[in-house]
């Protein structure tokens, strides 16, 4: 799950014309709004950021239909924005995101942390990097993978396959319904990735800001458990120093051509230098399209072999580890807790109105 985009800046003249005229939809806005969280029981204002991204409060429509909150969601494929009543919406998100061959108190612990997001995004009243005025979230990992049922039944072409895979996924939002993970009685940021390198990160060693919830723990089932552990990819010289920004990369430091000057808690690459340039972890692993910020590298002739252990930022939850953890007999709420330190399973609450603005 990555988050870290930026818009185009707006001319300074069209947002100002667009104040006055918008001033009045705002403020019924932000009223709705701030119903809206009343009814789900969290406080608006107390909702920190842990992840840089760009805020957005432009007035949103707000829809609820049979106690549910309506999510409106961006389709990737059709560039259409489709009404997604909550428990759908999280339903879809967990097939997008995990597989459905894993436990199913896996797939409760990912739906909790599905929940959690979209309720957050509505306290943060946080709408950015959204591409349309009238839509939340898109249907990518920009914010959390979704797919709708027709995606699923074409995914999984065979009618009892379909009907068997669902039923899991039912009972997983089912089981989880209306819950979402507070830390002093505010929904957490849950972030999530597929595998570490047997430790999870501190959240201000990949993004400079710390949580007290995000902290470093170990996650030993990732290297049993999966396919995505490692991975081992090559870069011709030329290409590596393009896209590091450096020239004439040597065997001088460290004699493989870096130096990793500090390690994270988690045991990833916190800085490093590479030709004579110093880089964070993140920064490499971004610049090169690497799977981890665990990488080491060797020469072979004239490229560059890189090897990286663990697949994601390394922040939050382990998929793979919460699998491993629900092999063992752990249940969803011991394997959220694990993961995220200090946290609490709530309830959203009953929605009991309509809070459309048309």
């Amino acid at each position: 799950m990555q988050k870290t985009m930026y818009r185009k800046k707006v001319d300074r003249r069209r947002r100002k014309s667009a104040r006055t005229d918008k001033k009045g939809i705002a403020a019924l806005a932000a009223g709705a709004l701030a119903l809206l969280l009343l009814m789900l029981g969290i406080p608006g204002l107390l909702v920190d950021k842990i992840a840089p991204v760009e805020n957005s409060t432009k007035a949103q429509p707000i829809t609820v239909q049979e106690d549910e909150v309506v999510i409106p969601v961006y389709l990737s494929k059709t560039k259409q924005v489709e009404q997604i009543p909550m428990e759908q919406y999280v339903m879809g998100v967990v097939a997008a995101e995990m597989p459905i061959e894993f436990e199913l108190e896996a797939l409760k612990a990912q739906a909790l942390a599905a929940r959690t997001y979209i309720t957050r995004r509505i306290a943060a009243r946080d709408f950015s990097n959204v591409p349309v005025e009238n839509a939340w979230v898109t249907d990518t990992v920009t914010h959390q993978a979704y797919l709708s049922q027709q995606d699923l039944k074409n995914k999984w072409k065979d009618e009892a396959v379909y009907k068997a895979n669902m039923e899991k996924l039912q009972r997983a939002v089912n089981e989880t319904k209306g819950e979402i993970l507070l830390y002093n009685n505010k929904p957490i940021e849950a972030f999530f990735f597929s595998t570490s390198n047997g430790y999870t990160e501190n959240s201000e060693d990949y993004w400079n800001t710390p949580a007290p919830y995000l902290r470093s723990v170990e996650s030993p089932w990732d290297v049993q458990l999966s396919p995505k552990y490692k991975t081992t990819v090559s870069f011709p010289m030329k290409d590596l120093e393009a896209k590091l920004g450096v020239s004439h990369i040597t065997q001088d430091e460290g004699k493989l051509g870096m130096k990793v000057l500090e390690q994270t808690e988690g045991h990833r690459v916190k800085s490093v230098r590479i030709g004579g340039k110093t880089f964070s972890g993140k920064e490499v692993r971004e610049k090169l399209g690497l799977k981890s910020s665990q990488f080491e590298w060797a020469w072979k002739g004239t490229e560059v072999e890189i090897t990286t252990y663990g697949f994601g930022h390394g922040v939050g939850m382990s998929q793979y580890g919460a699998d491993g953890m629900a092999k063992e007999g752990k249940k969803a709420e011991e394997i959220v807790k694990y993961y995220y330190k200090g946290v609490e399973v709530g309830k959203t609450g009953s929605l009991l109105a309509s809070l459309g603005l048309k």
